[in-house]
This record gives C-alpha cells, structure tokens and sequence, in this order.
C-alpha cells in the first residue's frame, strides 16, 4: 500500500511535466517579417503583399490583418488583392500571423499609404551593346516613366562590384528603359547585374536583382573570309573559312551567320540564314552570281558585315538562246534567271520560278540583251543547264561604231579601227560588222564590202587604188538587220616615182651584178685553162736527204765563198695543136744547165739565180740545141735551188 500510495504521486509529476514541455513547445515559432503591400507599376489596380518567415514545418498558415479587417487565410508568404477592398490613400497598420500547430507568431506592425507604395518586378530580357567605350543596357519598362537603376559590374569572379546609380530614358517605340555605363574597356568581358525603383511615387521600393548577365567584348573587326572554289559539272562546291573572334568576344558564346542569294539549297526556294558555331561553311551554288554575307555574333552586338561575291562562271564566246523556258510552265525542280551585264558586272533582274510565272514579264523590256540561266533543283542541289543570249525582241542597232579612224596607210592599203557598239545599243544578238569602201571620185562608183567579226574592233582594207579618195563606213549587223554608218573620208597615197625608179634600178642592178659574176666565173675557169696549164712533175732526186739536213750545216755553206754548181733542169711545152707522136721527143728536151752562185765577201748573194741571168742561160742553151725558141707559146722554168723547188712561169 504505501508502495502504491508513492507511485501515484510521481505519476502525476511526470504527466504534469509532460503536458508543461508539449505547451512550450507549441507555443515556440519564429514571427515573420513585416508584410510589403505594393503594386507593380503606378497603373495597376492590383495590390501584392509579400513576407518571409524562417521555418521547417509544411502546415503554417498566415493571416495577413489589415487595420480592421481579417483576411482570409494563405498557405504562402504572398497574396493578391483588387484595390477595391483596401484602404489606398491613408496610413494602415499591417501584420501578419504564422500559425503552426497551436501556436502563433505576430510580425510587426507597419503603416503604409498602400497608394503611394511600388515595387517594380527585377529587370528582364536584358541586352546589351557596346558603343565606341560605352555600354548601353536596355530591359523593358514596368511603366511609361523614367526610372532610377542601380548597376553593379565586375570583370570576373574575383574583382568587387563597382555600383552606378543612373537615371533610364524610356524609350516609347521600344517600350524600353535604357541606360549608358560609361568608361568601360570594349575589348574586355564583363559581368552586371541590375535592379530598379519608380521614380513617380513617395514610397518607392528596390526590385530584386536582376539575373546575372555576361557582356562580351565588342566585336569591331569584320571577319577575314577565305574562299575555296571547286568547279563541277552545271555546279559549283565552295568552302567559306574565317578565323576564329579573339576569346573575350566568344564569352559566353559566339555564332556565325551566314546568308546568301542562293539559300535553301535550290535557288528557286525560300531564302534562309544559315547559322554555325564553327569557322567553316560549305555550300552549293549554281554557274550565276552569288553574294555571301558573313557576320559573328554574340550577346554584346555584331561584327562588320563581311561581303564575300562569287561571280558568274560564263560560258566562253556566249551564243543567241534557240530555246528557252520563258513561255513554258515550270515545275517545282526549275529557275530561270534573267541578268544585264553592265560595267562587267552581272546584275539579277527577273526570276521566274513555279511560285511566279508572270512576274518576270514586266521586267524583261524588248530590245534589250540578257544572259539567261536556266538552273535545275537536283538532290537540293542548283544545277545550271542552259546559259545563253537572251533578247525579248530584237531590231538593228540604235548607234553606229564609234571613234572610226585610220592608220597604217599606204597607196594601196589602209587599216581603220572602231569601238563596238555598247551593249544597250546593240539591241540585238550582233552578228558581224559590214566594212565598206566606195571611191567617190570615180564615175562609177565601186563598193567593196567585207564582213567582219562581231569581236572583232579593226580590219584593214588592202587592194586601194593610189590617190584616191574614199568613204569607209562600218556598220553592226545584227538579226533584224544592218544598223547606221560610221563614215571616214580619206585619200590614199600616191605612187612615188623616184621609189620606184630607185627599187626597180636596185632589181636591174643586182640582176646584172650575179649575170656578171657568172660570165667572169666562166671566162675565168677559160682563161685559167689556157694562160695556168697544169705542170708536169719534176724529177726531184735525192730530195728527202736534202730536207733532212740541219740548220747549221747549212749556215757553213752560206758562210764558205765557194762557187757551188746547181744542176737545172728545163722542160720545154709543147706548141699548140701539137697530138704527140713521134716528135714528141723533139719538142721535149732536157737541157741541163750550169749556174754559179757565189758569195761575196760581205755576206751578199751574187745574181747567179737572178731572172735575168736565167734568161740569158737560156737563151744561149737554145741557140745551141733548139732554134725558133721566140716562137714558142709558154716556157716552164723548174729551178732547184739549195734544195728548194720554184715553179716560174715566163712567156
């Protein structure tokens, strides 16, 4: 019993305990903050309140008190009202009560003119541009008012926020605020963020921060672009290749756009902007012009705008088109495309294509020249089939050649040069020039025409009468006809009769230069026959051993004063008309005949061997042996002397 009468007691201790600690702890929970009743622009009939509170339990209610009135109860720390249901244009006292459980929490109270109070929601769809050393940012407007913004900017992670209070401009078109952070390096990246207040109202609050923003460095330096061209059959491949932007601009990211005259693939589709991330592009493209125009952009702004133009791939010596499809209906596979050439550029002037059949009419005007290109959509790619002369109509030629003139002229030929007529005055395929000439001071007039090339700008007229006067004219021809005259009058040369009389003497004189030197070739080979017969080999005895004597024995003999004995031998000629025969040996004889040389004393040779003492040997030798000697045609004088031989000739 008295066991039992102990326990009862400290059973109700520790139930008394028990319910003490669980009533604390019911009653403990931290207040919220203060309520902000607001509205979101100076416009808006509609009021937000907005409060925090620090807790873990899910199931906490709010009752958001108004001076007097009870609202209804929020499972969340905001709630809207309509204006209706509010005091706005004087103070009220407001709070809020946080219910967990069984316990409440009172915030504090505040008292605000509900009027009076805006908050804006924080900036969005923020951009950014860079303007020479300024950086403009605009967001959109909460309301048709300026506004007062705080910016906060850094170069990274690592650098402090420097802060700008500045002013906005609204921008009605753009319904925009905008604002201009001076002083900052374009060639450098940069982190913002920024938040704004009304500047309308008494009670304005700070918008939350806006979300953070990476601006780039300004992209002021146009691409650099590199083309590969690869030539196929009716297409063309071609490669773009550009260098990369510099790291600070690429931030957070940087894309390539690309768009050109020939989009889509097929020429005859939609056009389209082609947009990469890399430094390359590979395209294809048809034989007629196409202009690329490449960009990098990132969140900052663009680059300059990098114009890359393809020229057409003419055909060589281009021919008048015999068939085309501009009266024909296309089908979705073809183009057709119609360009003036003017200052060696092509220029598009209409398209025809299955979406437009007949608005290419009205832009094909009549005696007008075209090149026409007829291209194909195979596999999305433009395969040009047909190039060609295109003229709607054709007629002669509106101008004749200009600047005729003459050069080169001689008496019976002259050379006359012209420009071709331009290409908006041809008014038609040109198929050659008509180069005439007509004497006009002749009685009857002979024209003399030749056809020239349509290419051709020069062509010089030979077979002239000498000292005549003539027109030249040059005139274009095309399909429909000959077009005007360029007219020259001129006179041609006259013959020169002192050229002629001094190149025909030339001719006369060179004529009978190489007639004289062949008779007097001829009657020389006669008269080296008679006056230089050939002569008979002497008998030469002994004459090597004679060579081979040296020099210095020699020198004795000239130096002794000896007389030394020569023997000559004399072969007489036969006498003309003479056949040989049994006389033979009478007409022939040997005479052998002794001369004498001597040497002075004062080293000089007598006149032993002189002509005339030979003479005189021989005289006496033939007056002796052979009579008649005067009458004979030619003698031949074999002298052996000191043991060299000397063929002497004398009548």
């Amino acid at each position: 019993m008295e066991t039992l009468g102990w326990n009862l007691p400290l059973r109700c201790i520790s139930m008394l305990l028990m319910f003490t600690t669980s009533f604390s702890k019911g009653s403990e929970c931290e207040a919220p903050s203060s309520p902000q009743c607001f509205r979101r622009n100076n416009e808006s009939n509609v009021y937000n309140c907005e409060w925090s509170m620090n807790t873990t339990h899910r199931d906490v209610t709010y009752d958001l008190h108004f001076r007097g009135v009870i609202s209804r109860r929020f499972q969340e720390t905001r709630a809207h009202f309509n204006a209706e249901v509010l005091v706005k244009y004087r103070s009220v006292d407001i709070w809020v009560e946080a219910r967990i459980g069984d316990s409440v929490c009172k915030s504090t109270e505040t008292s605000v003119i509900l009027s009076e109070t805006v908050k804006f929601e924080a900036p969005k769809d923020i951009s950014v541009a860079w303007f020479q050393n300024h950086l403009n940012v605009t967001w959109i407007a909460a309301e048709k008012y300026p506004a007062l913004a705080e910016v906060c900017f850094r170069t990274d992670e690592t650098k402090p926020w420097e802060k700008k209070l500045k002013t906005t401009e609204f921008s009605h078109s753009k319904m925009a605020y905008q604002l201009a952070v001076e002083n900052l390096q374009k060639r450098t990246s940069y982190q913002i963020k920024l938040r704004h207040h009304t500047k309308v109202t008494r009670n304005p609050l700070w918008s939350e921060w806006s979300p953070l923003v990476i601006v780039p460095a300004e992209l002021e330096d146009k691409l650099e672009v590199n083309v590969t061209l690869y030539q196929l059959e009716g297409t063309r491949k071609i490669t773009l290749m550009w260098k990369p932007v510099h790291r600070a601009a690429a931030v957070p990211e940087v894309t390539y756009i690309l768009r050109d005259t020939q989009s889509g693939g097929c020429l005859c589709k939609k056009k389209k902007i082609h947009t990469t991330d890399r430094t390359e592009y590979t395209d294809y493209v048809s034989y007629s012009p196409v202009n690329f125009s490449v960009i990098a952009r990132n969140s900052a702004g663009s680059s300059p705008t990098a114009i890359v133009q393809i020229p057409g791939e003419l055909a060589p010596n281009l021919k008048p088109c015999n068939k085309t499809l501009a009266e024909e209906k296309l089908n979705g596979t073809s183009c057709l495309e119609w360009y003036k050439l003017q200052d060696g550029d092509l220029t598009l002037v209409a398209r025809k294509t299955k979406r437009n059949m007949n608005g290419f009419r009205n832009s094909i005007k009549a005696y007008v020249g075209y090149i026409y290109f007829e291209h194909l959509c195979v596999n999305e790619r433009l395969k040009t089939v047909q190039m060609c002369l295109y003229y709607k109509e054709e007629n002669v030629p509106k101008i004749a050649p200009q600047d005729l003139f003459a050069f080169n002229e001689t008496h019976d030929s002259v050379t006359l040069s012209w420009k071709a007529i331009p290409t908006e005055d041809k008014r038609g395929f040109l198929t050659h020039y008509n180069v005439c000439s007509v004497q006009i001071s002749s009685q009857d007039e002979y024209n003399q025409c030749h056809t020239v090339s349509a290419s051709m700008a020069e062509y010089r007229m030979e077979k002239l009468t000498p000292g005549t006067k003539y027109k030249m004219t040059v005139a274009g021809v095309t399909r429909a006809g000959e077009g005007p005259k360029a007219t020259l009058i001129l006179n041609t040369q006259p013959m020169n009769p002192m050229k002629v009389g001094w190149w025909t003497l030339g001719l006369v004189m060179a004529f009978l230069f190489i007639f004289l030197s062949i008779v007097s070739s001829c009657i020389w080979k006669r008269m080296k026959k008679k006056i230089l017969p050939p002569l008979p080999n002497p008998p030469i005895l002994n004459f090597a051993s004679h060579q081979t004597m040296n020099q210095e024995m020699w020198e004795e003999k000239e130096e002794e004063k000896e007389e030394v004995v020569h023997d000559v031998t004399l072969q007489q000629l036969p006498p003309k008309g003479h056949t040989g025969g049994e006389d033979a040996e009478e007409t022939t004889k040997l005479l052998n005949i002794d001369i004498k040389r001597t040497r002075m004393s004062d080293g000089s040779k007598d006149d032993a061997l002189s002509p005339p003492s030979i003479q005189q040997a021989l005289r006496g030798s033939t007056e002796e042996g052979t009579p008649n000697m005067e009458q004979e045609d030619m003698l031949a004088l074999l002298l052996y002397r000191t043991g060299l031989v000397f063929d002497m000739k004398t009548d």
